[in-house]
């Protein structure tokens, strides 16, 4: 899928253009400042860049030059500078900083799809020349309907299962800033780092991420929710934004446990997401809010083949039948784990997930199958290299 970097500061203009793009089937990424901006080009290797011209930190003009001079001759991500400014000044300053072409806001959608078409037209596709940037793992986002449906447990035991059963390099990451639970699943204490400590750190890159995350009995490397409620203030949208992109960049996998309110941090992780898994049970309350996140995640942009229904504990008794929720939805479930409460809530309790110390569970095994399928889905065309501890 063509990759599109939109580095704007403007929430609404930001927003407007995801939703544009992924509706013409693009995947996009989005930096709020010009530090941001170079930083996911490097991490993510779009293949076009949007890119505003009036930007906090570093202008587009700084960002543009940057860019050229790191590529030398070798490859040319296509630039076009977005600007309120008219001036043919403006514009000639745009084009020798490096930009290809330069549209003025407000500029209609049409236009912008067709100059975006024609350069893409005129550079081509990069996958497979050997630009010799790594390949991105996968990210998985976990997201639950309503509180008590399992999200955190499935998250946590798909992860260790892609580890353990499926021989992944694994990052799991309890994006639940304020209240995550990973450490209590997990028998963490809060002595252990999280992603508060990476806030103030100039760069977010893999050598502060691998001083950050822990590593679980499992193998899975964990990234954890700041241990107090007042520290998740701390995290902003672009951090976590940077974040997941540099921890694509050092795994085969990325699953994240994610805040059930749609605001910008939640979407931040929803745009990285090549898989979105809508976790719910069978019962009216959380089919009716399954409905409306349906709803809202088509209004935003995102395809719907990216975005899975899990049931969990499809075989407990709700009064509403499996045929009756998916008639109800509209849509079938991708995914359906049954319910074995024992072996789930002593898990949860002694901290120490089934995937890991019941693997031979019925619970365990029907994890371990949907992880296998994920990764049939999914599987790295190689093996992430090794995150050296």
């Amino acid at each position: 899928m063509t990759k599109i970097l939109v580095v704007d500061d403007d929430p609404n203009v930001q927003r407007l253009l995801r939703v544009t793009l992924k509706q013409e089937g693009f995947e996009v990424v989005v930096a709020g400042d010009g530090t941001e901006g170079l930083r996911l080009w490097e991490a993510d290797a779009p293949d076009l860049i949007l890119l505003d011209v009036t930007l906090p930190k570093v202008d587009g003009y700084a960002v543009a030059t940057r860019i050229r001079e790191v590529e030398g001759q070798e490859t040319h991500v296509p630039i076009i500078m977005l600007t309120a400014e008219k001036e043919v000044e403006q514009k000639v300053r745009g084009l020798r900083a490096g930009a290809d072409d330069y549209l003025v806001k407000p500029f209609h959608q049409a236009e912008l799809l067709a100059r975006m078409k024609s350069l893409l037209a005129r550079f081509g596709a990069r996958e497979g020349t050997g630009g010799g940037r790594p390949p991105l793992g996968k990210l998985l986002a976990f997201y639950g309907a309503k509180g008590g449906v399992g999200t955190t447990t499935l998250a946590i035991n798909t992860a260790i299962s892609l580890h353990q059963e499926q021989h992944r390099r694994v990052a799991l990451v309890d994006g639940v800033l304020q209240f995550g639970d990973h450490r209590v699943f997990l028998d963490l204490g809060n002595d252990r780092k999280s992603i508060a400590d990476v806030v103030n750190a100039p760069a977010i890159d893999a050598d502060l991420l691998k001083s950050v995350v822990v590593r679980h009995d499992s193998g899975v490397d964990l990234l954890l929710a700041p241990p107090n409620p007042e520290e998740s203030d701390l995290v902003h949208e672009s951090q976590m934004s940077q974040s997941l992109a540099q921890l694509r960049t050092m795994y085969d996998y990325v699953v994240v446990d994610v805040e059930k309110r749609l605001g910008d941090l939640t979407l931040s992780v929803l745009d990285h997401a090549d898989m979105i898994f809508v976790v719910m049970t069978a019962d009216l309350s959380c089919l009716k809010n399954v409905r409306l996140v349906l709803e809202a995640l088509g209004r935003i942009g995102y395809e719907q083949s990216k975005v899975k229904l899990l049931l969990n504990r499809s075989n407990a008794f709700t009064g509403i039948s499996i045929q009756a929720a998916e008639g109800a939805l509209k849509r079938p479930f991708e995914y359906k784990i049954a319910n074995e409460y024992r072996v789930a809530i002593s898990a949860q309790n002694s901290g120490s997930p089934f995937a890991f110390t019941k693997a031979d569970s019925p619970l365990g095994r029907e994890v371990a199958a949907m992880a296998a399928t994920i990764d049939k889905i999914h599987a790295p065309a190689a093996p992430a290299k090794s995150v050296a501890r």
